[in-house]
């Protein structure tokens, strides 16, 4: 299908994602054919018609939600932004039957309270529709048939119609979680930060609810991250082309293809495995996906070369002891199990990092959720291995010089 942009159908779309993941989304979007690519914080802007409007619901892994800004203004004050939502239009874009949601992003000076915020916009439009049509239409904060999103920054108010709907983290496979789940949009940004190219074996041994093994293979098979999706905000707005959609989503998924290697997920809790079958599943990954229950420690992994992505505890649940054994255990690990592996690890325990007594040869600053983590690399070489001077080891985990930054 071409998808050549023009003047006359462009407009500027602005997708979301998470602190750090900015030029992996950059780079997506630039795959798809977005033109005129911004960097922002936590944000892409780009350029789009319809078609890639569509197109960047449906494929993006590294995206939260896909925003159209319509309205940008001035505002100092509640009175400000309240006159200037109310003198918008809103029975021409929605009807009083339809249900809408406003969700604030404020930052600066002037607003300091989200919800304060998104109250006044809702009072407004629902105030437009009373002084037509004497009557308003429901907030539906679950299942709006129109999501606003409302970003105020300092005086700078950004009026967005959300595209996306629900977050697009919620991919729809995902039928059970395990305690912590990782968010699908950050599992997705970690396997590209690995830099794997689908060229070797893919292992995740401390998997919980799968996560990470499911995004891992619709990655190397190419399968839309929206594919198990059943709706986007965009589809209840009134300029929805059906068509298009159905063209969209044809054309995307004839570019499913076979990987050649193997994707292998355990975990050492029964229940964990079991939701993560029941996940797998749900994403039609059984035949794709090999899961088994045994522990790290004790398994044999897949042949070398590999690619081995954690995200064990953090120790929030577990007592001091056993956190540290646990991070000693996965360097044990590592240095006689792995060898010829890359092995990365999530954590936002810092210190524990520490113990798995390997030099990182990279360390990326990430967050999951509001923690601060570290997404560290161990090349496990072949040959024998030495014991890390502790020292070094402590540097190569603490020190800033090495670690690449979240750009703001």
């Amino acid at each position: 299908m071409e998808n050549k942009l023009t003047v006359e159908n462009t407009f500027t779309l602005v997708a979301k994602t998470l602190p750090g993941f900015e030029q992996l989304l950059a780079d997506e979007l630039q795959a798809l054919g977005a033109e005129n690519i911004n960097v922002l914080h936590r944000a892409v802007s780009f350029d789009a018609d319809k078609a890639l409007m569509y197109k960047a619901n449906y494929c993006l892994r590294t995206a939260l939600r896909i925003l159209k800004p319509v309205q940008t203004f001035v505002a100092r004050n509640e009175l400000m932004l309240y006159k200037k939502i109310f003198e918008i239009k809103w029975h021409e874009i929605f009807g009083i039957e339809e249900t809408f949601a406003i969700d604030a992003v404020v930052s600066g000076n002037y607003f300091t309270h989200s919800q304060y915020a998104a109250l006044k916009v809702k009072d407004a439009i629902a105030d437009e529709f009373r002084n037509k049509y004497g009557a308003r239409p429901s907030v539906d904060v679950e299942n709006p048939d129109l999501r606003i999103n409302i970003h105020i920054e300092n005086e700078k108010v950004t009026l967005s119609f959300d595209s996306s709907g629900e977050s697009l983290h919620k991919r729809g496979y995902r039928k059970a979680v395990d305690k912590a789940p990782i968010n699908e949009v950050l599992a997705a940004g970690l396997i590209k930060l690995t830099g794997w190219n689908y060229d070797r074996n893919f292992v995740d041994c401390m998997c919980g609810s799968a996560t990470i093994p499911i995004e891992a293979a619709m990655a190397a098979m190419n399968i839309p991250a929206g594919y198990f999706r059943e709706s986007y905000g965009f589809m209840k707005w009134h300029d929805f082309d059906e068509k298009l959609w159905k063209e969209i989503v044809a054309e995307a998924d004839e570019k499913i293809r076979d990987f050649d290697y193997e994707i292998f997920a355990s975990d050492h809790s029964a229940k964990a495995v079991q939701i993560a079958q029941s996940n797998i599943k749900g994403a039609h990954l059984s035949h794709d996906i090999t899961l088994s229950q045994q522990d790290m420690f004790e398994m044999t992994p897949p042949e070398a070369p590999g690619i081995l992505l954690i995200n064990p505890p953090y120790g929030e649940r577990l007592e001091e002891k056993d956190i540290v054994n646990l991070y000693k255990n996965i360097g044990n690990a590592l240095k006689h199990k792995f060898k010829g592996y890359d092995a990365w690890v999530i954590s936002s325990n810092l210190e524990v990092l520490k113990l798995i007594g390997l030099k990182p040869s990279k360390k990326i600053e990430v967050y999951n959720g509001s923690l601060d983590c570290r997404f560290v690399k161990f090349e496990i070489f072949d040959g024998k291995y030495k014991d890390m001077k502790s020292q070094r080891v402590n540097e190569s985990i603490s020190g800033d010089a090495s670690i690449i930054p979240i750009k703001n």
